[in-house]
């Protein structure tokens, strides 16, 4: 009796709150750290809360709703959904997991370069200039491939280590991997944030940085670019459309609130990312404050703002940084990890329903796949490639799975067939408004990022990247359509 009952818990979540940090650890990622802050700050400041906060509400919420629904009705990965409403669907699921998985094989390696971080901080290991040091030392390299056959060693190393972590955690039973995982990390990583924050908004100079990134601009918010940015934050926050949500969702208990779920993931995002956003600001004012420098000067996106920015503010923060240096690079840790797993979990599905392998195996097999795929972001022609692989798979490849999953979700499946599953338990019910925004707004939205999004792509565009793009959109559609070709065994 008892081995029935842990081969049925094994695929499904132990409790709704597992659930609930496994989404929120899926959505909260290095992104809504490094990167939410900067968006914030240059397009609008505190204006920039109404196109976000509309993009929340006509896009995210009830993409994730959809999502939701498909996983909880159909309890299946997202390429053997499409299959049952159009056998020639099914490649489209491929390819949305197939995605997930290569942002996993450059992701990781970043995870790499923040468990550098996170021992170097015990000691300020970067040394007196920690842009010099990332430089020589993490990223090495410059814009081309003349280094692609040359490792930098402790990436290397870092990397292999993450995804042994990854694979640690993920080939084990759900209840017993990433359920135990998330539901420890996630409210540590909110308690470690809290205690950046609290500690942030002590420092002198912390009421500037706020002042500078809330400073109203309303007159952005005629500039279209502005919305495009806010509904391009809500895709990859959320991580929508990426098959994730859809995978987690079919894990859960037949009498879930998918609803009021979908609105606790987004907001415990949005929150942690509000919050983080005065946590980085306060102490980018700190930094503006001792250097004499403007905030303008200071701000940035992206790896600079981990891996130099804050080490040259822990550098002049004092023996404090020894406690609060080691906090951030747990926290960026943490965020990782969770995220990560959430990465894998979509191909982990796709492959164990469709070819019958045990978890275990199918865990092991992307281990390894993945890693050997991470190994080229470990050369001195690694951080070239990753800026390139992350800007075209983000801009080119997500944004467009999700208008198609949208279309054929709205159009040919018809999402009115969800509704009795949404409404069944939920205390917020959906009906005939969200029907229209999956159907109509989303798609139009959608479609107009993803054309802006592919001319400033490819406007500054050499010869070189428009190659390396071309050899990820090849990898992208080849191994999908082998993977859909190759004879299904979950009928045998």
């Amino acid at each position: 009796m008892s081995d029935n009952r842990s081969e049925k818990d094994k695929n499904q979540w132990n409790s709704t709150f597992t659930f609930l940090m496994a989404m929120i650890g899926a959505a909260v990622g290095l992104g809504n750290i490094w990167r939410f802050s900067y968006v914030l700050y240059s397009n609008g400041g505190g204006a920039f809360f109404i196109p976000y906060f509309v993009a929340i509400f006509i896009m995210g919420i009830p993409f994730l709703i959809l999502e939701y629904g498909l996983g909880a009705t159909f309890k299946d990965s997202l390429s053997n959904i499409l299959k049952k409403i159009r056998p020639q669907l099914e490649v489209i699921g491929w390819i949305t997991a197939f995605l997930v998985f290569l942002v996993l094989t450059y992701y990781v390696v970043i995870m790499g370069w923040d468990l550098i971080y996170l021992i170097l901080s015990l000691f300020k290991g970067w040394g007196s200039n920690p842009d010099n040091f990332f430089m020589t030392n993490i990223v090495v390299g410059s814009n081309n491939l003349n280094g692609i056959t040359s490792f930098v060693i402790p990436t290397l190393l870092a990397t292999l280590f993450m995804w042994a972590v990854i694979w640690f955690i993920s080939h084990k039973a759900l209840d017993k991997g990433i359920s135990k995982v998330v539901n420890i990390l996630i409210p540590l990583l909110f308690i470690l944030m809290a205690i950046i924050v609290a500690y942030s908004l002590t420092l002198p100079g912390m009421f500037n940085g706020i002042s500078a990134l809330l400073n109203p601009n309303w007159n952005l918010l005629l500039d279209i670019n502005v919305w495009l940015a806010a509904f391009g934050q809500i895709i990859f926050s959320l991580s929508m459309g990426q098959a994730i949500a859809v995978t987690y969702a079919s894990y859960l208990p037949k009498n879930s609130r998918l609803v009021d779920n979908v609105l606790i993931v987004v907001a415990s995002n949005s929150g942690f990312e509000i919050f983080t956003a005065f946590g980085v600001f306060s102490i980018l004012g700190f930094m503006s404050f001792t250097s004499g420098m403007s905030i303008n000067e200071i701000a940035t996106s992206g790896t600079g703002l981990l891996f130099v920015v804050f080490p040259e503010i822990f550098n002049v923060m004092g023996d404090m940084a020894y406690i609060i240096g080691p906090i951030f690079f747990l926290c960026v840790l943490f965020a990782g990890i969770t995220s990560a797993l959430a990465f894998l979990e979509p191909m982990t599905l796709t492959l164990s329903r469709k070819f019958r392998l045990p978890r275990v195996r199918a865990v092991t097999m992307l281990c390894i796949f993945g890693a050997l795929l991470s190994i080229i972001y470990t050369t001195t022609s690694g951080n070239y490639l990753l800026t390139i692989a992350d800007a075209f798979i983000n801009q080119f490849g997500i944004i467009l799975a999700v208008i198609l999953q949208s279309l054929i979700f709205g159009w040919s499946y018809g999402v009115d067939k969800l509704l009795p599953v949404l409404n069944e338990y939920s205390t917020i019910k959906v009906g005939r408004k969200w029907e229209l925004v999956i159907k109509f707004i989303l798609p139009v939205f959608l479609a107009i990022m993803w054309i802006i999004g592919i001319v400033d792509l490819f406007k500054t565009q050499s010869m070189l990247d428009i190659i390396i793009q071309l050899i990820i959109a090849l990898l992208f559609i080849v191994v999908p359509l082998v993977l859909t070709i190759l004879p299904s065994r979950e009928d045998i």
